[in-house]
């Protein structure tokens, strides 16, 4: 943690890309594989150090890359906007996104964004098949599984079991080095991306106390009772 408790301190640390939109890349190119997609379009916004995650998605099969670069502390809300802005340029007939990021695990940015096209959404997908102009997504939910058609275009937010993603070959990453990237900003899509949002503590969780061994049964009840008082 910073000292401060602005943040994480994140000086010299190696970025990479977010497991859930690894998924998200990973399903674009099984689209076009499937021959249901044509182009993959690849999508970050942040500092100049994005263009090497950017890499890694076109060496994992996307056709080219587009950096909304910024130095602002990006929130959801920005991010969605950025995104809006690209799409309404690119004009494709699927958006697909991790279902969060692990950093802050805020699970919006998908679900704004499908507000602010006014999209159909299909979040936390599992599965994805694409028919015509219509999406059938299973998704993932509190009670089970949930399966819902949705028309296209649409946005679509990654779960973990969507798939397992690809490593990307040695050859790919070479010619992933050759593939178009696109670098615009904030004003130039005409997006504020000032943080509607203040943090006003960061701290590190509570250490954990150490465990402990007990004789037999008898003892771990009384201890559940006495000092957890989980029991009554």
């Amino acid at each position: 943690m910073k000292p401060d408790g602005s943040g994480v301190d994140t000086a010299n640390v190696k970025m990479s890309m977010n497991p859930f939109d690894e998924i998200a890349v990973e399903e674009a190119v099984r689209l076009k594989e499937k021959g249901v997609a044509t182009e993959i379009v690849v999508v970050s916004c942040g500092l100049t150090g994005c263009q090497e995650t950017l890499r890694t998605a076109l060496a994992l099969g996307a056709d080219r890359a587009i950096l909304v670069e910024t130095d602002v502390e990006l929130q959801p809300l920005a991010v969605a906007k950025l995104l809006q802005a690209v799409i309404t340029k690119e004009q494709p007939k699927l958006v697909l996104l991790g279902k969060q990021a692990i950093d802050d695990d805020a699970n919006q940015t998908g679900q704004m964004l499908a507000a602010l096209l006014n999209w159909p959404q299909g979040s936390f997908a599992s599965k994805v098949d694409i028919a015509g102009d219509g999406a059938t997504i299973k998704r993932e939910v509190d009670g089970g599984l949930e399966t819902i058609e949705i028309g296209l275009p649409a946005v679509v937010t990654a779960d973990l079991r969507l798939n397992e993603p690809r490593y990307a070959t040695l050859p790919n990453i070479m010619k992933a080095k050759k593939k178009p990237m696109e670098t615009t900003n904030p004003a130039a899509l005409g997006v504020d991306v000032k943080p509607r949002l203040t943090i006003l503590k960061v701290v590190e969780p509570a250490k954990r106390k150490g465990g402990g061994k007990v004789a037999d049964v008898a003892e771990l009840v009384a201890k559940l009772r006495n000092e957890a008082k989980v029991i009554t």
